[in-house]
């Protein structure tokens, strides 16, 4: 058995003959098919609820001219982000791309990794955060990134960190990273105002605020007005349970679960400690990352998407035979 495209890639195993190997071929072609209408469901119905809520508003403003432009602008919009999601997102961290020479190590851990996935070699960013974690974006595997943080590569081992990297290419090989990117790129664009207000501030100090620091009255102000509407979009098209699926897809591809399990547990206190402000951009680029990067309170709250850390891990940890 093989990675593929998948999670899985059917082959014939030893000892069968070729027509049974293409029966199972065959019969892959469906559940394929149903895993990506599973995925497709939510960025579907969170696109669908948007150029809904154009068209009332449309409606409200100039009848049913108004409803076909806000519309028409809601779609021009979507093929916007559609196209512009990577850069959303690694902007939102300040990420920048890392050369080989710089990081020789995780460039070779992301190609062993793609090769045993059968993947394209995704891009590589680096984002400056102290706070350890990571995410994955694009519209599919050809434009994956990859972005650490400055905090993820200083906290983890090398079997740790090949774990959060297989973790990050399961959620290409899982087909959900599409509906994600979108979700990202449609919040980011609704809670725009908000992110106006941040303008006035240093954009160097943005990454190292934690709960102390808090936001600005009028971005706090903006963000309880347009906050809410970004959060349904992003909770419709995202689940916890591609959470779940990437840490055993993941941990399957790395080859150790106790590994990536350690890597969440490490990363689960390193977010607890150096938890970000959830701003109008980072805000809603928070469901891409391994882990949730903001305390589970206030608005950060409406966007949390991520499962329990402790029962990811318990999950991870169970068939080596840990006991809880």
């Amino acid at each position: 058995m093989s990675y593929g495209r998948g999670i899985f890639a059917i082959m014939p195993l030893p000892g069968l003959s070729v027509a049974t190997g293409r029966w199972m071929a065959v019969r892959a072609y469906p559940l394929r098919a149903a895993e990506l209408a599973g995925a497709a469901a939510g960025p579907v119905t969170s696109v669908a609820l948007l150029m809904a809520g154009c068209a009332l508003l449309g409606v409200a403003a100039a009848g049913s001219g108004g409803a076909v432009v806000a519309i028409v602008l809601a779609a021009v919009l979507v093929a916007a982000v559609l196209a512009c999601c990577n850069r959303l997102a690694l902007s939102a961290m300040l990420a920048r791309p890392v050369s080989e020479v710089e990081h020789p190590e995780l460039y070779r851990l992301v190609r062993e990794l793609s090769q045993d996935g059968r993947l394209p070699v995704p891009r590589l960013y680096l984002s400056p955060a102290e706070q350890p974690n990571a995410f994955s974006v694009g519209r599919g595997p050809r434009s994956t990134s990859i972005c650490c943080t400055e905090g993820l590569l200083g906290v983890l081992n090398e079997a740790e960190l090949r774990g959060v990297l297989g973790h990050e290419l399961a959620h290409v090989s899982g087909h959900d990273i599409l509906g994600s990117s979108v979700a990202a790129g449609l919040a980011t664009v609704i809670t725009f105002p908000a992110s106006l207000a941040r303008l006035a501030r240093p954009a160097s100090a943005g990454l190292k605020e934690s709960r102390g620091s808090g936001l600005g009255a009028l971005e706090h102000a903006l963000m309880l007005v347009f906050g809410p509407v970004a959060a349904v979009i992003v909770r419709l098209a995202v689940s916890q349970e591609r959470e779940y699926r990437a840490d055993a897809a993941g941990a399957l591809l790395s080859g150790d679960p106790v590994a990536l399990a350690g890597a969440l547990r490490k990363i689960d206190a390193g977010t607890a400690e150096l938890a970000l402000a959830p701003d109008g951009r980072r805000v809603s680029v928070g469901h891409l990352m391994i882990a949730s990067p903001f305390r589970p309170e206030g608005l950060a709250r409406l966007f949390r998407t991520h499962p329990p850390a402790g029962e990811r891990i318990r999950r991870l940890e169970a068939p080596a035979g840990y006991r809880r």
